[in-house]
C-alpha cells in the first residue's frame, strides 16, 4: 500500500455561509474576513472540482477512506456537492460531514437520503439546549426548524439503517462556551432524548478579543465552573440510555486541570500529522486545522495543484514538522491534542 492520509478534508467553499456563528474565524459578526474580502473586490474561495477529482484519483491504493468537505462555511452550499457524493462512491470512501443544521439548497429530507448512504458521521452544529442560547451563539439559526430538521433525519437515518443500509452516525458538534456551560447537561439529555450517537466539543479557538471572555479555559474560576458542568454532563450520559439502548458517547468532554488556561493537554500528542491532510481551496496543503494565521508559521509544503500528496507527505519539510511539531506556539496551544493512549 502506498503511504497517505487516512483522511482528507478540502476546504470546497469556506467563504460560503447563511449562519454568523459567534465563534467563527471568518463569519462571526467580529470577524474581517468577508468584509476585507468584498472591500478588496476578491471573490469568493471556491474549490475546483477538478482538484478533488485529481486528488482522489492520485490516492487510490493509499490507506484513505474518508474525506470531509469544508468545515468552515456550510459544505451544502457548495454547488459541486453532489460530485462530491458521487465520487464517494466511486472510490468507495466514506464522507464525514459537518453541517449548521440548516441544510440549505435542497431541504432535509432530499439531503438526508443522499447522505446517508455514503456517509460515516454526520456532524451538525449545536450550541445550546434552549432557543435563546442556540440562537445567541449562532446567529441566523432559527432553534423550531434546526431542532424539526434533526428530528427528521435521525428518523430518516434510522429507517435506512433498519432496512440493512449504511448507519450513519449523528453528532451534535460544539463549541465549549461560557454561553453555553450551564447547559452543558441539559444538551446532553436533548442528544439522548432526540437518539443522537454522540455529542462532541471543542474548546474556543478566541479568535477575536470580543470572545476572550466566553473561553472555560480563561482561568482558574472559569476551569472549576466548567469542570463542575462535566461532572454533571457525564453522570447524566452514563444513567440514561438512546432509545436504541446504547449510552450516548461525549467526546471531548473533559475535566481540566487548573493550568488548563496555559496547556489544555499537558503532553498531550497531535492526532492529525502522518494521519490527516487539509487542502485549502486555492490547492495549498496544509497539516492540520489549527486557524489559517496561526497555522502558516508551520511552514509551506506545496500545492496539491502541481505536485502528488505521496511526494509531500513524504517530504522531508513534512518529516522535519512532524518530528518538532511543539517548538512551535500553535501547537503549544492547541486544543485538539489528545493524551498519548487516546
Amino acid at each position: 500500500m502506498k503511504l497517505g492520509p487516512w483522511r482528507i478534508t478540502f476546504d470546497t467553499n469556506p467563504d460560503d455561509c447563511n449562519l454568523k456563528c459567534i465563534m467563527c474565524e471568518d463569519h462571526s459578526p467580529y470577524s474581517l474576513t468577508q468584509p476585507n474580502r468584498i472591500k478588496a473586490g476578491i471573490p469568493k474561495r471556491r474549490m475546483d472540482i477538478d482538484l478533488i477529482r485529481k486528488i482522489l484519483a492520485d490516492s487510490q491504493g493509499t490507506p484513505l477512506r474518508e474525506i470531509i468537505p469544508s468545515t468552515m462555511g456550510e459544505p451544502l452550499i457548495y454547488q459541486h456537492f453532489d460530485e462530491i457524493i458521487a465520487l464517494c462512491h466511486k472510490y468507495k470512501i466514506k464522507l464525514n460531514l459537518t453541517t449548521n443544521g440548516t441544510f440549505p439548497r435542497k431541504g432535509v429530507e432530499t439531503w438526508a437520503r443522499e447522505l446517508i448512504p455514503v456517509t460515516s458521521d454526520v456532524k451538525i452544529s449545536w450550541n445550546g439546549a434552549s432557543k435563546n442560547v442556540q440562537e445567541k451563539i449562532m446567529l441566523g439559526s432559527r432553534w423550531e426548524k434546526v431542532l424539526n430538521n434533526l428530528k427528521k433525519f435521525i428518523i430518516i437515518r434510522n429507517d435506512y439503517a433498519e432496512k440493512g443500509g449504511n448507519y450513519c452516525q449523528i453528532t451534535l458538534q460544539m463549541t465549549f462556551l461560557e454561553t453555553n456551560v450551564q447547559e452543558l447537561a441539559n444538551i446532553v439529555q436533548l442528544g439522548i432524548d432526540m437518539g443522537v450517537d454522540r455529542i462532541k466539543g471543542h474548546h474556543l479557538w478566541a479568535h477575536f478579543k470580543e470572545i476572550k471572555s466566553l473561553s472555560m479555559r480563561r482561568n482558574e474560576e472559569a476551569i472549576s465552573r466548567w469542570n463542575q458542568a462535566v461532572i454533571q454532563a457525564r453522570t447524566l450520559a452514563n444513567t440514561h440510555r438512546l432509545p436504541n439502548g446504547n449510552f450516548i458517547k461525549l467526546v471531548n468532554m473533559d475535566l481540566l486541570d487548573k493550568s488548563a488556561h496555559q496547556d489544555l493537554s499537558p503532553g498531550g500528542v497531535c492526532p492529525f500529522l502522518g494521519q490527516e491532510a487539509w487542502v485549502a481551496t486555492d490547492g495549498q496543503f496544509n497539516p492540520c486545522c489549527a486557524p489559517d494565521k496561526e497555522r502558516r508559521q508551520l511552514g509551506n509544503f506545496g500545492n496539491l495543484k502541481n505536485q502528488t500528496l505521496a511526494n509531500i507527505w513524504q517530504s522531508q519539510s513534512y518529516e522535519d514538522l512532524k518530528k518538532n511539531y511543539m517548538q512551535y506556539a500553535v501547537c503549544k496551544g492547541c486544543n485538539m491534542r489528545k493524551p498519548i493512549n487516546f
